[in-house]
């Protein structure tokens, strides 16, 4: 099953890159102990997190994620957008000092213009498109326009009516700036942000939201909630949130202007009035969500068109205002350790956020197959790595392919190394995670078994002859044909997934 999520990984990734559904996470820094920017980039490598959004354009943060091929969103802040909305020349100091400087070693991909701004600022709302089209101008003068999208997050209460999401509807009210606003996404090619929170639709739902419908869990079909006008079955807030903002665009006669979710989470820790603010239920959401996207179910509306989502957030912000919730968004506190550990055992290495002193080599998703097998034969054969449980019948040679046995010799050369970072390299194939990728009978070297001891291993010496490495090597001609046959049929597997 975990071969076949990662396979199913390496399916999205042949999709055209701008198609690709992803899951990125918000960094937030109300933190009385904000993590230096160094510090935080190292976090977002080790949990395998390609897509970044920032609530500023920080410099010190810009320049940390340099070179490291995240994809960053930018934000103008709140602040500053009254000034950025009544003067060009101000939109394009802004993108040079923030967007060109630093383009393309940091990987900018998006500018969010505001945030919450017809909500939360509302007398700015008669410059925000200004502001975006001044933003978008100086982009298209430093011929960046078509690497950077513009666009700016907006709150999911601003749809009326959500369910049934067919008959949902933006704010009238809101009209004057949302119609010039979608013009300018379906010109640009842009997307519409949405924040969308089923943990706030559920509390404020006074139990007519079902708590299982909000958190994805998987409900008997007489329990789905069914839109009566198009009699597509929703199972969760998420979806149907999504559904109605497309419903809402189509209103106004916009049908082919994509969503992506700039936030979504659930806290895991409130007051007294906030029950359902818990470790298990925020575990629980964010896990699901995760998979949600991954498995490209999509929505009723657009089945199979997953929709990228950042989660909110990185860290928990424990100076920022308001309720106990609003502090525990996290998933990681201020020193990195996780706030719990997602449930993700057949996501990969993404989000596997268990930063126990637990590390393991594994490939790198995506990595190139014919890489990945000249490594494996390497690390099994002047690696010297003890590759007998990869054989026929021993216990890692189920899953049979390249990736589930590379990830088997590399970690074992990693931790026969001493678990130095140069030891987890393979000519840029493979990486260290903190997901345990033992499976089964197979144990992987430092894995903690499920009566939570260390699996057993013993290292060879580089000189090792014995008579499993020998067996290993009488049929070390079989193994790679095999594997090589095996490569082959991932790639072609990828494209039928496609």
């Amino acid at each position: 099953m975990a071969v076949h999520f990662l396979l199913l990984l390496f399916a999205v990734s042949l999709v055209a890159a701008d198609d690709d559904a992803f899951i990125g996470v918000n960094i937030g820094t109300d933190l009385s102990d904000m993590p230096h920017p160094t510090q935080v980039v190292a976090l977002l490598k080790a949990q395998q997190i390609r897509h970044v959004r920032l609530y500023d354009a920080d410099q010190a943060m810009l320049l940390a994620l340099a070179k490291t091929g995240i994809q960053v969103v930018v934000t103008v802040p709140n602040e500053e957008l009254l000034a950025i909305g009544q003067s060009n020349s101000t939109a394009a100091n802004w993108v040079s000092r923030n967007v060109v400087a630093h383009y393309p070693a940091t990987n900018i991909t998006a500018i969010c213009v505001g945030s919450d701004v017809l909500t939360s600022l509302p007398n700015a709302a008669k410059v925000l498109v200004s502001a975006i089209k001044y933003i978008h101008s100086a982009l298209v003068a430093s011929n960046l326009d078509r690497q950077v999208k513009v666009s700016t997050p907006l709150s999911s209460s601003i749809i009326l009516d959500s369910f049934p999401p067919s008959q949902a509807f933006f704010n009238r009210s809101l009209n004057p700036v949302l119609v010039p606003l979608l013009d300018f996404l379906q010109s640009t090619g842009s997307y519409l942000m949405l924040n969308i929170y089923p943990y706030y639709d559920y509390m404020q739902s006074n139990g007519v939201i079902p708590l299982d419908y909000a958190l994805f869990k998987t409900l008997p079909p007489n329990k789905e909630a069914v839109d009566s006008n198009t009699l597509l079955h929703y199972t969760n807030v998420f979806d149907a949130m999504v559904d109605a903002a497309y419903f809402a665009m189509a209103f106004l006669n916009y049908t082919n202007i994509p969503v992506v979710v700039t936030e979504s989470g659930w806290p895991s820790k409130g007051g007294s009035n906030e029950p359902d603010a818990t470790v298990d239920n925020a575990n629980t959401y964010n896990s699901n969500l995760i998979k949600h996207v991954f498995n490209k179910t999509g929505t009723p509306k657009h089945p199979g068109i997953a929709v990228s989502t950042y989660i909110y957030e990185l860290y928990n912000e424990d100076t920022k205002p308001g309720p106990l919730s609003e502090k525990n968004w996290g998933l990681f506190d201020s020193n990195g350790a996780p706030v719990y550990i997602l449930r993700l055992t057949e996501s990969g290495a993404l989000l596997a956020n268990d930063t126990s002193n637990q590390t393991f080599c594994i490939a790198k998703d995506g990595a190139d197959p014919k890489m990945l097998q000249a490594a494996l034969d390497w690390a099994c054969g002047p690696g010297k790595v003890e590759c007998s449980p990869l054989l026929q019948g021993q216990p890692c040679y189920e899953p049979d392919n390249v990736i589930a046995h590379a990830n088997y010799a590399f970690d074992t050369y990693y931790h026969k190394m001493g678990k130095t970072p140069d030891a987890c390299d393979f000519n840029g194939v493979a990486t260290i995670s903190t997901s345990d990728p033992s499976h089964g009978s197979c144990l992987f070297p430092g894995s903690l078994g499920k009566n939570g001891t260390l699996g057993n291993f013993t290292a060879p010496s580089m000189n090792s002859t014995n008579s499993d490495s020998s067996a290993y090597n009488l049929d070390n001609c079989d193994l790679r044909i095999r594997s090589l046959l095996m490569a082959t049929g991932f790639l072609i597997w990828g494209a039928v997934l496609l």
